[in-house]
């Protein structure tokens, strides 16, 4: 299979060369003045592609780092508040099993710890039946 190859490979070649022969000067240096041209715009594409090959990995990497800011960052609106979406502290803090805080609480809550606490101990056989 190398052998059609290398026939094929020589003919061009012998084409080539019998056609430079064949060129006329104007066109020749006309050739030649496009070769330098594309080669000159070659160098500045290069320098293109490798600005591109710098900026590409590190525009991704800001675009990353903006996307993880916005994620962990909590959403308020321009006065503070959280918009409507968005449960405030106390509504939050009720699902959960912890007390609310004593500061943010009402202190009426506080008043019947005793009943508080036999409710929570009762509560359950008292459901049941």
């Amino acid at each position: 299979m190398n052998a059609p190859d290398n026939h094929l490979e020589r003919r061009a070649r012998e084409l080539y060369r019998e056609a430079a022969r064949q060129l006329d000067p104007a066109t020749a240096a006309r050739l030649r003045a496009a070769r330098r041209t594309a080669l000159a715009g070659a160098d500045d594409s290069s320098l293109a592609h490798r600005l591109l090959q710098l900026l590409l990995p590190a525009g991704a990497f800001a675009a990353i780092a903006f996307a993880a800011l916005m994620l962990s960052s909590p959403v308020q609106g321009p006065s503070g508040t959280a918009p409507a979406g968005v449960m405030s502290a106390p509504t939050a803090e009720s699902d959960s099993d912890l007390p609310p805080d004593a500061a943010a609480a009402d202190p009426t809550l506080y008043q019947n710890m005793d009943f508080y606490g036999w409710l929570a101990k009762n509560g359950d056989s008292q459901a049941s039946r």
